[in-house]
């Protein structure tokens, strides 16, 4: 992830002085001469010298946002098969017939949310004769689906796949002062596009996939100005030992000058507290217009591990210089220190091993759709991070990076997949199709990789990849991906594998771990087939370990909302009971986090709609389920009760015990800490408190206060905290009096509470 503040805080700098130049000067000189000149005269004087050294060095890349400001209309003659969008082009008249959006945007929210075709996005904007000269691209972070790009009446390239980011070089199109860009972009699944026709689905009689199409520009637009040269991107791993990690940084860099040039790179790694904790020093010649790359190495010592709900995140910045020595470009990216292994059918993240549980999330929400703003991911993965998630897939699609920095900082795992879903062996065998999943594979890797919540790639959802052809899909992409990505695992989204009758699928054996989709007690089959179907996985992959990727129950198997919320926790409480009864299950995955918009699946009579499927509705508004899933995956319970004096409860005493290891879900608690609230029946706080919680074995804790009377009664609110300060988990303890002259307890009476 380019680090954009660090890119513009040398041209904020410069701009500021400027602006002293500009007005300090004719104030200082209207000033009468004296004690109030003079010194106002030497400010300006060394602010003139500072404004001198900084615009001696040549800048670094600089990102200037383009979000704001854009006009937006569908275009319904793209509907016809003769359509050509560069014939709208030298249109200004038709392309004023449109309505003012700032993006992330998608029509698939608001009064074009039916249609289905191109839609086209019209900015200005204006550059400096400095800027107009330098090597400028423009920059997507995503738009779907495919997009066509004019920059000033021309075509300066477009992109195939609605979730990558990609860049166009517009050098040779733009010119100082104003600017205009248009994009088209058609947001139409074709039979061989990703996301693209179920075909597997053609039975039913229709082909749709199972979320809403959002086309649209949904991501961040911005413009990167740079000259000389451009770090593409790092490609950071590491290898570690008991006292040092040996980081090696593959830095891509592209001669985007006309000369060849020698560059030198300077790589620093700062800890999560952010000092240095190492610095190296590399170069790497190129030709003019060449792209090349080059292994710096560094050697941390002491790393600290990123672990599961306890991330320590350290900061590795790559910078690019002259032949001078000055900064032509820079780019930061989060790091984590972390091993992650698959062997014996077990999950071992930094040599323990782990069973970890979670739940999926479409982007998706009435307000926003698929162009979602910080805002919202950040709501959701705080409350995923309430309801314990440890891991996801997330969903069917790459992600933008506020998600995949979201899962960093929280300490969860993600299995990234690209939208092959419920594609036919005949698309699977496409040479189109193919070609489609390997680039959006490719670019997915190229932006996510770095990232340490990412355990695994997966390739497809519920397609025939038990087919000859889907045998040849699946090795083809996991060449692809261990050539990309050497180390991490590779595997695919499969329903076929639980429903009747059970069969052995020798694509299996090209993966490197099960994924399974488990919807017992309705697409499965029974509700009691599930203990039986895990024996049969037992005995037909005996060297797989296995990941629930989804299980749920979906809405219109019961009668109304309400009773589908009392059907899906009694099917949440008793798959989640067999998948912990069964050992070689290293994860389980809930579908869904909340109802998402969708053609499919609905209740009947409905051809778009919300899918009920969560734990939340659309609005993020909490069902029963959300409750019951929260307490089901509590790593660790608790045991409290009250220690009684003469005026009432004088104290508290906490037994906290982790979940054995071979629990679903268990992990090392690491870092973590109690926070408590005594509150007494008037409403006087009696004590409150924090203190460290070591949660390596079962812990106690005991408080005690004097001075405060809670003989009326005491309410005991107890948090045991991550280090992200989520609530892991905790009790809550009342004491309520006996009244009628009744004594309310004997001293040091103890009134326990259990969780979970």
């Amino acid at each position: 992830m380019s680090d954009a503040s660090n890119r513009l805080r040398d041209g904020w700098l410069r701009a500021a002085i400027r602006r002293v130049f500009f007005v300090a000067w004719p104030f200082c000189t209207a000033l009468p001469p004296g004690r109030h000149r003079d010194p106002c005269v030497r400010w300006y004087f060394w602010a003139v010298c500072l404004l001198l050294l900084t615009t001696t060095s040549a800048s670094a890349a600089v990102r200037l946002d383009l979000d704001g400001g854009w006009r937006f209309r569908t275009d319904p003659a793209s509907l016809s098969a003769s359509y050509d969008p560069a014939s709208r082009i030298g249109d200004p008249a038709w392309q004023l017939q449109s309505r003012l959006v700032d993006v992330p945007h998608t029509w698939a929210i608001g009064p074009d949310h039916a249609f289905h075709g191109v839609g086209w996005y019209f900015k200005t904007f204006d550059l400096s004769p400095t800027l107009a000269h330098q090597h400028v691209e423009l920059n997507f972070a995503a738009t779907f689906s495919t997009s066509h790009v004019w920059v000033n009446g021309v075509a300066v390239g477009g992109h195939v796949g609605g979730f990558t980011a990609y860049a166009l070089d517009i050098s040779k199109a733009i010119h100082a002062g104003e600017n205009r860009i248009a994009v088209a972009i058609d947001d139409r699944p074709g039979f061989a596009t990703v996301p693209g026709y179920a075909m597997r689905l053609r039975a039913s009689g229709s082909v749709a996939y199972d979320w809403q199409p959002n086309g649209g520009i949904v991501r961040d637009v911005w413009l990167s100005v740079g000259e000389g040269g451009l770090i593409r991107r790092q490609a950071l791993s590491s290898v570690l030992s008991s006292d040092a990690a040996e980081v090696a940084d593959r830095v891509i860099v592209e001669n985007i000058s006309a000369a060849a040039r020698t560059y030198g790179l300077r790589v620093t790694a700062y800890a999560p507290n952010g000092a240095m904790a190492a610095r190296a020093d590399g170069r790497l010649a190129l030709a003019a217009g060449q792209t090349g790359e080059q292994t710096v190495a560094l050697k941390i010592a002491h790393p600290e591990l990123w672990n599961i709900a306890a991330a320590k995140l350290y900061s590795v910045e790559v910078e690019l210089l002259d032949e001078a020595g000055h900064r032509l470009d820079r780019r930061t990216d989060a790091y984590g220190l972390r091993t992650i292994e698959i062997r014996d059918r077990r999950l071992y993240v930094n040599g323990v091993a782990v069973r970890l549980t979670g739940l999926t999330r479409h982007e998706d929400s009435p307000w926003e759709g698929l162009a979602e703003t910080r805002g919202t991911i950040r709501h959701d993965f705080d409350d995923l991070a309430a309801l314990h998630t440890t891991l996801t897939r997330p969903v069917h699609y790459p992600q933008p990076d506020a998600v995949l920095d979201a899962a960093d900082r929280a300490g969860m795992l993600l299995i990234p997949e690209i939208p092959v879903w419920q594609m036919s062996e005949a698309q699977l065998r496409d040479p189109r199709l193919l070609a489609a999943a390997e680039a959006m594979m490719s670019e997915m890797i190229a932006q996510d990789a770095n990232h340490p919540s990412v355990l695994a790639w997966s390739i497809c959802n519920e397609s025939d990849a038990s087919t000859p052809g889907g045998e040849a899909y699946v090795r083809t992409m996991k060449a692809l991906i261990n050539r990309l990505d050497p180390g991490r695992p590779v595997s695919f989204a499969d329903a076929d594998i639980s429903a009747k009758p059970w069969k052995r699928e020798t694509v299996m054996d090209d993966v490197d771990f099960i994924m399974a989709n488990a919807y017992f007690g309705t697409w499965s089959g029974a509700q009691s087939d599930v203990d039986p179907w895990l024996d049969y996985m037992d005995k037909t992959y005996p060297t797989k370990l296995v990941i629930i990727s989804e299980f749920g129950w979906p809405g219109p198997f019961s009668k109304d909302s309400e009773a589908a919320d009392k059907d899906r926790s009694g099917n949440m409480l008793s798959q989640r009971l067999a998948f912990e009864h069964a050992p070689f299950v290293g994860g389980a995955i809930f579908w869904t986090y909340q109802d998402y918009r969708s053609s499919r699946n609905l209740w009947p009579g409905e051809v778009d709609g919300y899918v009920d499927h969560g734990v939340v509705d659309q609005f993020r508004q909490r069902r029963p389920s959300y409750k019951l899933w929260q307490n089901l995956n509590e790593a660790v319970s608790t045991t409290v009760g009250w220690r009684m004096g003469p005026d009432g409860p004088q104290g508290f005493s906490l037994l906290a015990t982790p979940n054995a290891l071979g629990r679903l879900p268990s992990y090392p608690l690491i870092g973590y800490g109690l926070r408590w609230r005594v509150v007494g029946a008037t409403g006087v706080v009696l004590d409150a408190g924090e203190a460290p919680l070591d949660l390596a074995h079962p812990a106690t804790f005991a408080q005690s206060w004097t001075g405060q009377d809670g003989r009326n009664g005491a309410h005991l609110t107890l948090d045991i905290l991550t280090p992200a300060g989520v609530r892991a988990g905790g009790a809550e303890l009342d004491y309520r009096p006996l009244r009628f002259g009744f004594a309310p307890f004997a001293p040091d009476a103890h009134t326990p509470e259990t969780r979970p």
